[in-house]
Order: structure tokens, then sequence, then C-alpha cells
């Protein structure tokens, strides 16, 4: 539930929302399923788009209800394809979201994709603009050893919170200015001009 909380929004954000769910509802499928959509919206309301995601979580909860007796469990130990084809099945789960479930909470070896690291990759070239998930996905994982990639998704995250950012990237306190060419194809000042 929390990694549906955090699409399209903050930490500081998402935590806040999922302190109050917990608070309010009870963060289990049986409390969400049973609770009013206007209940679960207020809980999560900083987390924005509140009556969107309220419906979300509502249906999600009702699905593991009914599919999977209340639990997740079995279908995180399945192979990793098939839990990830599982999870994507249900409403609101997308690639990121089951790759995130299953990175944190499978101990799957993969590097989920958000929208920092697809910025990331495509400034540095590592694919072109307008890459898929899935080709963003291989090629941080073709050059990341798998004990490495829960790593690097974190690192990168960070990198592209606090340097890389989408409106405003810090270049000159970039530690990799001199080989990225985004700051070139930009006319970003180099640190030095």
């Amino acid at each position: 539930m929390g990694t549906i909380l955090s699409q399209n929004t903050n930490g500081r954000n998402r935590s806040t929302a999922h302190n109050r769910l917990e608070e309010m509802i009870g963060i289990t499928p049986e409390n969400l399923a049973n609770a009013s959509l206007e209940t679960i919206a207020e809980a999560i309301r900083p987390a924005g788009m509140y009556n969107q995601r309220s419906r979300v979580l509502k249906r999600v909860s009702e699905e593991v209800l009914e599919r999977f007796s209340g639990t997740l469990d079995g279908v995180v130990k399945k192979p990793f394809p098939e839990a990830r084809e599982t999870l994507m099945s249900l409403p609101g789960v997308g690639p990121k979201t089951a790759d995130v479930v299953l990175m944190f909470v499978a101990g799957s070896r993969i590097v989920p994709v958000d929208r920092h690291i697809f910025r990331i990759s495509e400034r540095l070239g590592i694919v072109p603009e307008k890459a898929s998930y899935d080709d963003v996905r291989g090629a941080l994982e073709e050059v990341s050893p798998p004990d490495r990639r829960e790593d690097v998704h974190v690192f990168l995250i960070r990198f592209g919170r606090e340097t890389c950012k989408a409106q405003s990237p810090r270049c000159h306190d970039c530690f990799i200015e001199d080989l990225c060419p985004y700051p070139v194809k930009n006319m970003v000042p180099r640190k030095g001009s």
C-alpha cells in the first residue's frame, strides 16, 4: 500500500499519508476494503490525488482479499516474472510499483525505475530519450552487479532529487559533470567556465 501511496508524490507526503492511514483505519486489506472511500481519502489527503488513490487502495484491498486470501506472501514467493505479472494484474500496479515491491519485499535483484532514474539515464546517454521502462531497467541491470542493484536504485533516486534535478540541475555540483553530455547539449556552463 505504501508503494501505491508513493506514486507521484514525495517521501514526506507519502509518510504522512501512510501514518494517517494506519492511525485512522489500519493498513490491512480487510480494513481498507471495509472503510468508506471518504475515510480513506481523508486519511491519505497529504499524498495528493486522494480521491483517485482511495479508489485504487480500496479496489486493491478487495482483490487481495478475494484472490489471495488477504495476503500477497504467496505472490512474492513466486518466480520473478510470475510474481511481477500477478502484481501488475492488480488495479493501480504498474511495472515500477511491482518492481519496488519485489525488490524490497521479495529481495529480487532488480533496478526499479522512477522518474528520477529515467531522467538520469537519458541525460547520461545510457538510454535514448523516450526509452521504455523495461529498456531503462535492462540497461541499468546490465551494468549493475546483482547484489548492488538496490543500492543503485536508492542512490539514483537521491542523486536525481538532489543534483540531477528535472528543473535547474546542479551540474556544477555533479561528480560526473565532465563525463555527462547534458551540460554541453543544453549549454550549461561547466565548472571553471
